[in-house]
């Protein structure tokens, strides 16, 4: 394949643009930002699991609670009820005994009730400190996240402006790049890695930075200039400059 020294200059131009494109692309997936927020959402998910199981079991005293206190206010009223039939005498002594009996035992319950109570509620202030708690941090946490996700954001939008610009100058050079060539250099790209040309440079070779035998150098000496010469070792196209030590 023939190409003007030109032009197979101008594949350099595409070359470097090409690995800018794949700067900008690894800088974008790279962004310290991406672990960040991982680790913050991560944080944010157990949180989060831990606020709810502190207030489904808030919830739960709530309810432990509100039975108790029925429980006691049942007491209450079944002992209030027994009291007023007491103090009216209107009952038979055996009655009356019964009743005596009766309210005993009813103000032993409604005191273990009452402890019930009191338990519930120690433990239900527990609880809703631990809610209030677990709730300012998911909040801390949460605002971590957006900070960051809005840093990624704004990193990631200066690096596809960038890539755009560097896109559409990419353009603008393949274009004027003869097609042959450019389909060549783009097959070679996809196989190595990326680097479809190189500079020669002090006789060595920019692409996998071997320097060329005195065999080599004397074949790439002899082809003709308009020649796209490959190297021997990483097969890429290899472009003649006044730099290659020829």
């Amino acid at each position: 394949m023939n190409a003007a020294p030109a032009d197979q200059i101008r594949l350099l131009d595409v070359q470097g643009l090409d690995v800018r494109l794949q700067q900008l692309a690894h800088k974008r997936k790279s962004l310290p930002e991406h672990a960040e927020i991982e680790s913050l959402t991560k944080d944010l998910t157990q949180l989060r699991d831990l606020l709810v199981a502190a207030q489904t079991e808030e919830s739960d005293c709530g309810r432990e609670q509100t039975k108790a206190e029925q429980d006691v206010d049942q007491v209450r009223q079944r002992a209030t009820r027994d009291q007023q039939r007491l103090d009216s005498g209107a009952a038979s002594p055996r009655d009356l005994e019964n009743l005596q009996r009766e309210l005993v035992s009813l103000a032993k319950r409604q005191g273990d009730l009452e402890e019930i109570v009191l338990e519930v509620m120690e433990r239900r202030e527990s609880v809703q400190e631990r809610v209030t708690e677990l709730t300012e941090r998911v909040s801390a946490v949460q605002a971590k996240t957006d900070d960051a996700t809005a840093r990624r954001d704004a990193a990631q939008g200066a690096l596809d402006a960038e890539a755009a610009s560097v896109t559409k100058e990419r353009e603008l050079v393949a274009g004027s790049v003869p097609a042959d060539l450019l389909k060549l250099y783009e097959k070679l790209r996809e196989q190595q890695g990326g680097v479809g040309a190189a500079r020669l440079y002090q006789r060595k070779c920019e692409g996998c930075h071997i320097e060329l035998n005195i065999t080599e150098l004397n074949d790439v000496r002899a082809a003709a200039r308009d020649a796209v010469v490959r190297c021997e070792n990483c097969r890429r196209i290899l472009v003649r400059t006044s730099e290659s030590g020829l």
